[in-house]
């Protein structure tokens, strides 16, 4: 079974993996902050999601009502238990400590 890297193995690796691209000549541009969630020099206004008036809820309450009323209607009219079958008697198998069968019972 493979060892899995730990946290300083892949920091490491990541560290080698930057210093090769920038040996070879890679660039890394200079971002300022927070212009990675700009859209087109404005930020996204579909992220922000506190800015708008808080809205009116719909009371439920006479809908919670109704469907408690069905609920207890069909349990009320829901049918009885059924009376439990006599099962037959089962054979059951008695073992010792080390997993012989010592002998069979049967048990209703």
């Amino acid at each position: 079974m493979n060892k899995r890297p730990s946290k300083r193995d892949l920091r490491d690796q990541l560290n080698q993996e930057v210093d090769d691209f920038l040996r070879q000549g890679g660039e890394v541009k200079e971002v300022a902050r927070g212009e990675t969630g700009l859209q087109n020099g404005r930020y996204n206004d579909h992220s922000l999601a506190f800015d708008k008036p808080k809205e009116e809820r719909t009371p439920l309450t006479d809908v919670l009502k109704t469907i408690d009323q069905r609920r207890e209607a069909s349990r009320k009219h829901s049918k009885p238990a059924a009376e439990k079958k006599h099962r037959r008697p089962r054979k059951k198998v008695i073992y010792d400590d080390f997993g012989e069968p010592l002998r069979i019972i049967w048990e209703e």
